[in-house]
């Protein structure tokens, strides 16, 4: 409590914070990279059918040319040459054709054509991952030879046309419409990652690293209004991001020098607690002395008698504002326990400062609750102790669920809290609901809930009494 804001920053992990990411490990680099590899294996994936259908336009048009072949030649002489047929054969990249027309007599040219045909393909009959399979047989086979491929004339689909080719120009052609296609996609990839790298970093980074600076500005010296981030009119999440990160700031900045002034406080108050004890000490012997001693006027002894109760007061706030101030944020322990077990502890603790003070439970339909007992039994008792000192005469504890919520409700028949008391009723020093409270029960109450991850609210308030629920750890 007695840390000072600058303390505080300077024990934060501010270089950690501070620290620039190195190239490699930055968010910009990394949306480069990724994006650049997702093009490129969309741009892979596209590759093969790309492949495929380049040797299926290939084939395609060795299919036509042998088809326009057989046309000129019967069209020159009406009889065919054979040395116009070889030249023409050869340009055409063909060892031979067949060709069958309706109604006509099969044609087939080509004095040599093999024995021997390893592969036929039909592109009749052919599907897509067939014609991917082939496609990369033909690219990565060592042994290529001669294939005889069928199909419809693109000229004449009444024209069936089988061509006899040599494979190894088709590889060639493919290979090296592959390398085009692969050098163009990663063109695409690396232009496409640049424009998106560029774009979040105008869009994106560029504000979050704002944000960034700002935070860690912020808490190297949180009492610095400078350090608060200037919002700037943006409409998107950037913008809300913004705003929202400028109000907390302000509200931190708001809380932390309301601390610090409450440290300052308790470092004051306690450096002259020990002075301040000995003077009421001092009064409070003195008065008693008074009220002792031999014909002293009843008058005198009923205002002595005040002036004890008075000081004894003053003394006890005393205590309680040194010790809140001490304190630091406790730390839970928490294990399996009974709470019908803490309960009962918290009444018998409180019957002894209150001894007519009635106080019933009521079990739930479980018993069992992952707490830490000396947090929980302290908030209860400040509850109860609390009922006690506003004149209630009774008070039902009752266990009760909701859902999946278990709730410990805290019932008393006092006069019920104050209108004045309600907007600060878990705020120390200022939310207490009778003449001579410290204000600290129900913010100590809470903060111990809090710490086991549970919480403290007010249910109702009325002149009949007030309802307290003590929300249990899930």
């Amino acid at each position: 409590m007695t840390d000072s804001v600058e303390n505080r920053a300077v024990l934060s992990p501010v270089d950690a914070a501070n620290a620039a990411p190195r190239v490699a490990f930055s968010l910009s680099w990394r949306l480069l990279v990724l994006t650049a590899l997702f093009v490129m294996i969309a741009e892979i994936l596209i590759l093969f059918p790309s492949l495929a259908r380049y040797r299926v336009d290939y084939l395609q048009m060795r299919l036509a040319e042998a088809h326009l072949v057989l046309t000129a030649l019967e069209a020159s002489t009406g009889q065919i040459d054979p040395m116009l047929r070889d030249r023409l054969l050869a340009q055409a990249g063909m060892l031979g054709m067949s060709v069958y027309r309706p109604n006509m007599p099969p044609r087939t040219l080509g004095p040599n054509m093999p024995q021997r045909i390893p592969r036929i393909y039909d592109l009749r009959t052919a599907m897509e991952p067939e014609l991917i399979y082939d496609t990369l047989d033909v690219m990565l086979r060592q042994d290529l030879s001669v294939i005889g491929v069928g199909g419809l004339s693109p000229a004449d689909p009444s024209v069936v046309v089988e061509v006899v080719l040599e494979e190894k120009p088709l590889c060639e052609e493919l290979w090296d419409y592959g390398q085009r296609i692969l050098a163009l996609s990663l063109f695409i990839s690396l232009s496409t990652a640049a424009l998106v790298y560029f774009s979040l970093q105008w869009l994106a980074v560029r504000p979050l690293k704002r944000l960034t600076e700002s935070m860690t500005a912020f808490q190297r010296d949180p009492s610095d209004p400078r350090r608060i981030i200037v919002p700037e009119s943006r409409s998107d999440e950037v913008g809300v991001a913004e705003r929202a990160l400028s109000d907390m700031q302000q509200r931190l900045r708001e809380s932390l020098l309301e601390k610090d002034r409450l440290a300052g406080v308790g470092a004051a108050v306690t450096k002259i607690s020990h002075d301040l004890k000995n003077i009421l000490a001092s009064a409070i012997l003195e008065s008693e002395r008074l009220e002792t001693a031999p014909n002293v006027d009843p008058h005198v002894k009923q205002i002595t008698q005040g002036m004890v109760r008075a000081i004894e007061r003053a003394v006890k706030l005393s205590a309680s504002t040194i010790r809140f101030a001490k304190e630091d944020l406790p730390q839970a322990t928490k294990r399996d326990v009974g709470l019908s077990e803490i309960v009962a502890a918290a009444t018998a603790e409180t019957r002894r400062q209150f001894a007519t003070l009635e106080m019933a439970f009521a079990p739930g339909p479980r018993d069992t609750f992952s707490l830490d007992p000396e947090m929980m039994q302290r908030a209860l008792e400040n509850l109860l102790r609390n009922a006690g000192e506003a004149g209630a005469t009774r008070v039902d504890i009752a266990l009760s669920r909701d859902g999946n919520e278990f709730t410990l409700r805290v019932a008393d028949n006092g006069p019920g809290l104050a209108a004045k008391a309600l907007d600060n009723l878990f705020v120390p020093f200022s939310g207490s609901a009778r003449s001579g409270g410290s204000g600290l029960g129900l913010p100590i109450a809470r903060e111990l809930m809090r710490v086991q991850g549970g919480d403290l609210v007010l249910g109702r308030t009325a002149a009949t009494g007030a309802e307290l629920v003590i929300k249990l750890p899930q």
